[in-house]
């Protein structure tokens, strides 16, 4: 589906400065998640539209898919949607919500899980339940993608071996120790970099 016919899920971003604004990373998930996905605090806008209205925050899940010791990790390619984090490194797997769905969206938690589980699904192929939990937000003002999206950061545990590359829009896709992603931090998009700053919130 082009850009430009996309609908995706949205919330004002007066909502947010309501819950109370912050910068980077949060893992106060209670305090955010429900009233977001709350269905009147939400809705579906053209996607050309919400990429430039930073009055409304699109809602993006983000999973962190690792084994405790080390982290998927992949390079964006060329094919990816959003040109402006091409040939960044990533950890987290995910992208907008849109309203193409069999189903309407709803605020029962559910619902946003099965979002999230075809978002993850559509770029790898996951063995076994999908079961990733919500673990953390993202906000990021200070840059230009930032401003108009909000991440909800999820951790799905899995063994390498379970997990598989689905999509040609990302690229060179491994596990890679904790460590060595430390060092490879200054590559990755600011999301990732934010998650690896704070991977305790991950890995409790």
């Amino acid at each position: 589906m082009a850009v430009a016919d996309e609908n995706v899920l949205v919330f004002p971003r007066s909502l947010f400065e309501q819950l109370g604004v912050f910068q980077g990373f949060s893992a106060d998930v209670d305090r955010y998640l429900p009233a977001i996905l709350d269905k009147k605090n939400n809705s579906f806008q053209p996607r050309a539209r919400a990429e430039s209205d930073p009055n409304f925050k699109q809602i993006i899940p983000y999973v962190v898919v690792t084994d405790g010791k080390s982290i998927l990790h992949y390079v964006r390619g060329k094919k990816a949607g959003e040109q402006r984090l091409v040939a960044k490194g990533s950890i987290g797997i995910g992208g907008h919500i849109n309203n193409n769905d069999p189903t309407l969206f709803t605020d029962d938690s559910q619902a946003f899980q099965e979002a999230v589980k075809r978002e993850a699904c559509e770029e790898l192929t996951i063995q076994g339940t999908f079961d990733a939990k919500p673990v953390g937000l993202i906000n990021d003002d200070s840059t230009e993608v930032g401003r108009v999206h909000f991440g909800v950061v999820h951790v799905l545990f899995r063994t390498p071996e379970k997990v598989k590359k689905n999509e040609q829009v990302i690229t060179q896709v491994e596990f890679v120790a904790i460590e060595e992603l430390k060092k490879r931090r200054e590559q990755m998009e600011t999301w990732s970099q934010l998650c690896l700053d704070h991977l305790q919130a991950f890995l409790k």
